[in-house]
């Protein structure tokens, strides 16, 4: 009997080890999940390779989920594991002491009622024996579980104040411009590695340059479809800007505009080639062909004598296309005569810099300005050098008061700066009456063009429709801020005018302001000569087929009158309220050949350097450093650096203080203004 019993026993054991979800073979435990066993052993000596720490660890599964979860219980804790992956371990153990406890008290219930068993009773008895050390070890991390808690969220601090170290240091030892950290891009970065947790292999170099490299091109040329299906349909511009680095190395950005937006198309070392008027009409006969010609309504440039001679040569070539100046360039111009013909805004700027200069080398001094300014800046920086200096002045004169109370105030008298030189000429700016007066006259002839600047540089809707207005109402504004006295705002109009007819006033620019519905239908359409001569010269050049030119012709007259769907009550509605764009397609389909004219150039943009502040990052692409690099790659990163920082409107910031170079002339103290 004995014996019968002893294999009946065996028999049943052997069912329950086949049954026990941590027998070899069986992987339905969930620290499984996270380990992989280690040949050779028995049940209870066998290894368990951890899939974070690459640590073999001795006792089975059991002490693997002790070393996951960090108690220290017969084996090291793992410091690679996902702290989602550590709480979820130290879970498990938990609960598997709770009901081990239960086990146990139901167990001594039944063994009183045992029907006397007692090899049975003995088993069971083995069976709480050996797992009291567990059950202590868990009523231990129950009971201390909160505790147990807090330290991991310690620990998580300590972690994460060491992660943010060293994506610091990455920045400062690889000179990456700290607003980078603005770029939604770098957020989302960050989120997916911490999701990846410690098993995360960084790509290799290798891996960034090629494999991911060509993954984005394709994704970015996938993004640009839409854009060149639409200058099939109406028409786009290529713009043309660039900067100059530090190597003075000329490096010129070739971008398309449409209805759809502004894509980058390609990057060009024109270092040699600006001095040339046949090389620099070459590039941008290039990138004509790169568009197709077909699609090409103008082409931007800069204003310099090269650039117009090569717009010419491309006019010459091109029959259908216009080359024209860029108009924020051309208003930049306008702000630098200003400098140059009246010395009053040449000595305003000039002091300005002495005040902004001082005060913003000295940190002492910033935290000083802060407290009576509330936390406002004195340098307002624009897109480009002559904006800023004339914004820079208007805050100026919006912080005179602030300004003023600093420089009267106790704690200035009691800084170690009052003493300076520097300091007594700044105080003699600050206090001087004329120089606040002066400032008025230089932003009375300044502001105007900066709003019509401000408009070339509007991406939400094209403006060359209405940059022929803009600069009539801006010679008005000017007028009007010197009270219509004409010694006063003349010689202004007279340098504003210099630029404008001999240099950026085009038949496209006069053109669109005649088929713009806002002002061809309102009270003060000038449609004189000079009107009139744009709008044929532009007709005869765009349309070369006399058919067609003569139904577009025919239909203006249509379009004068207000006659069809143009007089309708909906229309006349919508001249205020949608774009000239959205205005023809609603309302000129009945005139389809000079609707799809008036689409075409009212679609345009009339500036080229809209996003020059981003320039600035594409020189760590250029960079000597990189010089190793082919130049196919080289493009390749500027193409995708920049369409997709365009298709992200966020990652598109405004210019901030943090953005202007160390050495900008308004923050650091020139030694001609005796700075220190």
């Amino acid at each position: 009997m004995a014996s019968c019993s002893g294999d009946s026993r065996s028999g049943s054991v052997d069912v329950k080890i086949l049954k026990r979800k941590n027998a070899p073979g069986n992987r339905s435990d969930v620290g499984w999940e996270h380990g992989y066993e280690v040949e050779g052993g028995d049940s209870r000596t066998r290894k368990v390779r951890c899939k974070y720490c690459d640590k073999e660890i001795s006792g089975g599964i059991y002490r693997f989920k002790h070393h996951l979860a960090g108690t220290r219980k017969d084996t090291g804790a793992c410091l690679k594991v996902p702290k989602n992956v550590k709480k979820d371990m130290l879970d498990v153990l938990v609960k598997s002491s709770e009901r081990t406890e239960e086990k146990k008290k139901g167990f001594g219930t039944r063994d009183e009622e045992s029907d006397g068993d007692d090899e049975e009773v003995l088993r069971r008895k083995n069976m709480v024996t050996k797992r009291r050390s567990i059950n202590s070890l868990f009523r231990r991390c129950k009971s201390t579980q909160h505790t147990i808690t807090q330290m991991f969220k310690k620990d998580s601090r300590e972690e994460e104040e060491e992660v943010s170290r060293e994506i610091a240091r990455f920045f400062y030892t690889s000179g990456i411009p700290l607003s980078c950290v603005k770029n939604p891009v770098f957020e989302k970065m960050c989120e997916l590695i911490g999701k990846c947790g410690p098993s995360f292999i960084p790509p290799s170099y290798h891996e960034i340059g090629e494999k991911y490299l060509k993954k984005e091109i394709k994704h970015t040329m996938e993004l640009l479809e839409k854009h060149k299906a639409q200058w099939k349909k109406t028409g786009c511009s290529i713009l043309c800007d660039g900067w100059t680095n530090k190597r003075q190395r000329s490096i010129r950005n070739f971008l398309v505009n449409s209805n759809e937006g502004t894509i980058f198309l390609s990057s060009v070392d024109a270092s040699g080639i600006l001095e040339s008027a046949e090389k620099v009409f070459e590039m941008l006969d290039e990138a004509v062909d790169k568009v197709g010609e077909e699609n090409v309504v103008q082409v931007i440039t800069e204003n310099t004598t090269n650039y117009k001679l090569a717009g010419g040569m491309l006019m010459e070539k091109r029959k259908s296309l216009w080359w024209t100046p860029c108009a924020a360039h051309c208003i930049e111009l306008m702000l630098e005569d200003f400098g140059k013909n009246f010395k009053v805004h040449h000595e305003t700027i000039r002091k300005g810099k002495k005040i902004t200069a001082f005060i913003y080398s000295r940190t002492l001094l910033i935290d000083m300005l802060k407290q009576f300014t509330e936390g406002r800046d004195l340098i307002r920086p624009g897109v480009t050098q002559f904006a800023t200096a004339y914004l820079t002045l208007g805050c100026l004169n919006e912080l005179k008061g602030e300004l003023m109370a600093m420089f009267s105030s106790q704690t200035w008298k009691n800084s170690e700066y009052a003493g300076l030189k520097d300091a007594k000429d700044v105080e003699n700016v600050v206090f001087n009456c004329r120089f606040w007066q002066n400032i008025t006259i230089c932003i009375k002839a300044a502001y105007p063009l900066l709003d019509v600047r401000r408009l070339v540089d509007l991406e939400e809707k094209p403006a060359m429709g209405f940059i022929y207005e803009e600069m009539n109402r801006c010679k008005e504004k000017i007028q009007n801020n010197f009270n219509n006295v004409k010694e006063s705002y003349e010689t202004i109009w007279e340098i504003i005018d210099a630029r404008w007819e001999s240099q950026l006033l085009k038949p496209l620019h006069v053109t669109v302001y005649f088929l713009n519905p806002q002002f061809h239908h309102g009270p003060n359409l000038k449609a004189g000569f000079e009107v009139k001569k744009g709008l044929y010269d532009c007709l005869s050049r765009m349309v070369p087929d006399l058919k067609e030119s003569c139904k577009i012709d025919l239909q203006i007259d249509e379009f004068k009158a207000a006659d069809g769907l143009f007089g309708s009550e909906f229309a006349q509605r919508a001249w205020d309220t949608e774009t000239p764009v959205d205005w023809w397609k609603s309302y000129g389909n009945g005139c389809p050949e000079l609707q799809r004219f008036a689409i075409r150039i009212l679609s345009l943009s009339c500036g080229s350097s809209g996003l020059k502040h981003n320039w600035r990052i594409f020189d760590t692409v250029h960079a000597k450093r990189r010089n190793n690099l082919r130049q196919k790659r080289m493009n390749n990163l500027v193409f995708v650096m920049y369409n997709l920082k365009l298709e992200d409107k966020q990652a598109r910031n405004q210019l901030e203080l943090d953005d202007l170079s160390s050495d900008d002339e308004w923050i650091t103290a020139s030694q001609a203004d005796g700075g220190s």
